[in-house]
Formats: structure tokens, sequence, C-alpha cells
């Protein structure tokens, strides 16, 4: 199709649309083994990862900007009011990807050895789990073990909140109990009774707990904690946001590296 300005264009199909539009639903994105990522900066983050792009929407306007990402990607240039229609954001960017959900092996002893891993359990917030990420990201932590209950990672919402630093953080979703206990690694938790985080020395490798926003982490979990630990309260507040909290813990793993 052409516009009022010469710029030549595909229009998406009805059946292309609805497809697109229900990867905003985990159901969905399980189902078609995809999930969407918006935004010309985040989808070059994946593009230079081992993620796949399946397709790219985009507008003419930033058709020169892709010329150098990839040959091997599926381009497609749409009118920017399709796609308005396939975004799940109130102001959409450029561009949108279609992305394979990556199949991640097996995570054992092995694995996690020599390094830190975050372990999530029941992190409910979309925005909470992309700041985590984005975070681990930050903190060089390349392993999330998360709840089977976590936040799905490639909700539209957590992968926004990611800003692109998904595409270099591996996501396992597992039951947590059979995980920690076959890991052989220690395992710190964050609790209100646990040993002040600023004089715990963490070593060089474990796993570390962070608990669900309103309940913590749950009961048949606690009694794996190997070392309990907590962030100690200066002022009144009565709670640490999840994704706030994880950042401190990160950063205390990460301070023995600056010594």
């Amino acid at each position: 199709m052409q516009d009022g300005n010469g710029r030549v264009y595909d229009m998406l199909s009805k059946s292309q649309i609805s497809l697109l539009t229900s990867l905003q639903h985990k159901k969905f994105r399980r189902e078609h083994g995809l999930f969407m990522v918006e935004g010309y900066k985040s989808i070059t983050e994946f593009i230079h990862s081992g993620y796949h792009i399946h397709t790219l929407y985009h507008t003419p306007d930033i058709a020169s900007k892709l010329l150098n990402l990839s040959r091997k990607i599926n381009y497609q240039e749409i009118s920017l009011n399709d796609l308005q229609k396939i975004s799940a954001l109130k102001n959409p960017a450029d561009a949108i990807a279609t992305v394979k959900i990556p199949q991640w092996g097996d995570l054992n002893h092995k694995t996690l050895k020599n390094k830190f891993s975050l372990v999530l359990d029941g992190v409910q917030d979309p925005g909470n789990l992309g700041t985590i990420i984005r975070t681990a990201d930050w903190f060089g932590i390349t392993n999330i073990i998360c709840s089977e209950d976590t936040v799905d990672a490639y909700n539209p919402k957590v992968v926004q909140a990611t800003m692109g630093s998904l595409a270099r953080v591996n996501i396992v979703y597992t039951n947590l109990a059979g995980l920690i206990s076959a890991a052989k690694l220690p395992v710190f938790g964050t609790l209100l009774n646990g040993d002040n985080i600023y004089t715990t020395n963490f070593g060089t490798e474990g796993l570390l707990i962070m608990g669900n926003e309103g309940n913590g982490i749950r009961p048949d979990i606690q009694p794996l904690v190997t070392k309990a630990i907590t962030i100690p309260r200066i002022g009144k507040a009565e709670s640490l946001n999840v994704a706030i909290a994880t950042a401190i813990c990160c950063s205390q793993l990460s301070a023995k590296s600056f010594k």
C-alpha cells in the first residue's frame, strides 16, 4: 500500500494483527513460542545476543536505520496505524520485533558453581521483575531462577522494564525446592531476622533468594536458607520494594570485586 507521501508499506492482515496482539498474553506466547520487544534500542540488544529474531515490524521512517542491523532478519515495513494496533504501549515506539522464546538448558551444580545466581520466590509485579533483570545485568549476574508462580519474564511490561537487559540474562522457571536442594551451594535468603548484609561474608558463590512482594520467602523454602540476611532499617519505613532490596543485595555481592 502507498501513503500520501508516496511511501510503500505492507498492510497487516486481520489474522496477523490477531496473532501479534495475542502475544500480550502468556498462554499465546507459550503456544506460538514468541514474545514481543518494542523500540529500536531494545531490539538491537536482542539482535546482538543469542536470541533469534522472528520478524521485525517497522515504520518507513526508520527503514534506513535498520539497514546495518542484520541481513538474516525478516523485515516488514508497516504503517504507523498498524504498528499502533499491535503495540502494547500507549505511545508505541518506531519498531516492534517478535522474538523466539529460548529453551534454556537445566541449571545444575556445575552450571551454578563459582558464581552468584538470583532466585525469585513468587515475585508478581512485572515492573519489579523487569527492574530485577536490569539490575542483575548491571552487576554481571547471568542466571535468574524463578518459581513457577513468578510473573512471566516475557510479559510485555517486564520486557519493556528490562530496557534490553533480558537479552543478556538467562531466566529459568522451575520447582525451587528441588533445584536449591540439588545445587549444593550456600543459600542466602532475605529474612527479617537475618544477619546484617553489610557485615556478611558472601564468599564467591551461592544462591540469593528474594521473596514475594507481600509475603517474602514462602515457609517451605525458608528451611533451605543456609544464611539468613537482612538490610538493616535505620528509618521508619515498613518495608523495601523487592527490586530495590535486590539491587542493594547485588551491590553487596559484588563489593568483594572492588576490595
